[in-house]
């Protein structure tokens, strides 16, 4: 019986090596609000690979410390994985793109993908590398438009911003433009740590904004509890990124439909795990925006939404 166990080992040992691994890289921490995860293995279902049976999962999670990212990244290169899922960034992206040139990579939704020097061209990406690009900081100014509309007539608008961004002066830029454009005053206020963001919104109440704007970052958005709980606690008028944050408690957003941009990104790893190649995989950008209000917060802030801006809404959530 040992000497059967022992020669039936090594045959096990080879199939489990034999199913694909895909790794998960992320700035995020485990703890964050549920978010891209469920939405690719969903995908990935629906394709025909079930995690645990037919692929195994790697995560590795940066816990919002930028600097983590290259020993996390070189750990997954070495398992070695089939295929790597870069959330939470461009820079996820770009320190995978470092660490290998052979093993697929597949950026969540990130901006500008071109200019960040990941793929050639969004129709031929070339090289290693594809995924979803999504506008984020091009739909800022939107979003202050958006809460110029929600707030009260007069008052500055508060902006918390991540500076650790590479394209923070371009973020801050088209901002100071559209508060400029609808007559407001711009308070803005970095924030790169939960303690930072504890500081902004100090700040901010110091300022006596009257509305806010949660600038489009991944760091936000793992951080979203906070940060919702924090702008209800102080009473402002505030607009974010994703509808997580409205759905989660937040008075509005504004942007792509973020499950679908990462419902697409385990579809990309399907396809890869099936044999294509990401150089000849388009990337994909989102067709569909969602501007969404959450009514009870409205109520709960004692505002009252224009009929006119309800009836642009894609969905009011009573």
């Amino acid at each position: 019986m040992l000497l059967g166990g022992m020669a039936a080992w090594p045959v096990a040992a080879r199939a489990q090596q034999s199913v694909p691994v895909i790794g998960f890289l992320t700035t995020s921490s485990l703890d964050a609000p549920s978010g891209p995860i469920p939405a690719i293995l969903l995908a990935l279902r629906h394709a025909g690979f079930e995690v645990g049976q037919t692929v195994r999962m790697e995560y590795r999670y940066a816990d919002n410390r930028l600097e983590r990212l290259p020993a996390l990244a070189a750990e997954l290169v070495k398992t070695p994985c089939s295929v790597i899922v870069a959330a939470g960034g461009p820079r996820t992206a770009t320190v995978l793109k470092e660490a290998t040139s052979v093993i697929p990579i597949v950026f969540a939704p990130l901006p500008d993908p071109v200019r960040s020097g990941l793929v050639a061209s969004l129709n031929r990406p070339g090289g290693n590398v594809t995924g979803v690009a999504a506008l984020t900081i091009e739909l800022d100014p939107k979003r202050i438009e958006l809460l110029h509309e929600l707030m009260p007539p007069t008052g500055a608008i508060g902006a918390m911003y991540n500076p650790t961004r590479p394209d923070t002066q371009t973020q801050l830029q088209s901002i100071q433009a559209a508060t400029k454009a609808v007559g407001r005053e711009l308070v803005p206020a970095p924030a790169a740590t939960v303690a930072e963001i504890d500081a902004a919104f100090a700040t901010l109440k110091d300022r006596a904004i009257a509305g806010l704007l949660i600038a489009a970052d991944p760091f936000f958005s793992s951080q979203r509890t906070q940060i919702i709980e924090l702008a209800t606690r102080y009473r402002w008028p505030a607009i974010y990124q994703w509808r997580e944050f409205a759905d989660a408690g937040g008075l509005a957003s504004y942007g792509a439909n973020l499950a679908d941009s990462y419902r697409q990104v385990g579809l990309f790893v399907a396809r890869i795990l099936r044999g294509e190649k990401p150089s000849e995989l388009p990337v994909q950008q989102p067709t569909k925006f969602e501007f969404v209000i959450n009514l009870r917060t409205a109520k709960s802030l004692g505002l009252e939404v224009p009929p006119t801006l309800l009836a642009r809404a894609d969905e009011v959530i009573e």
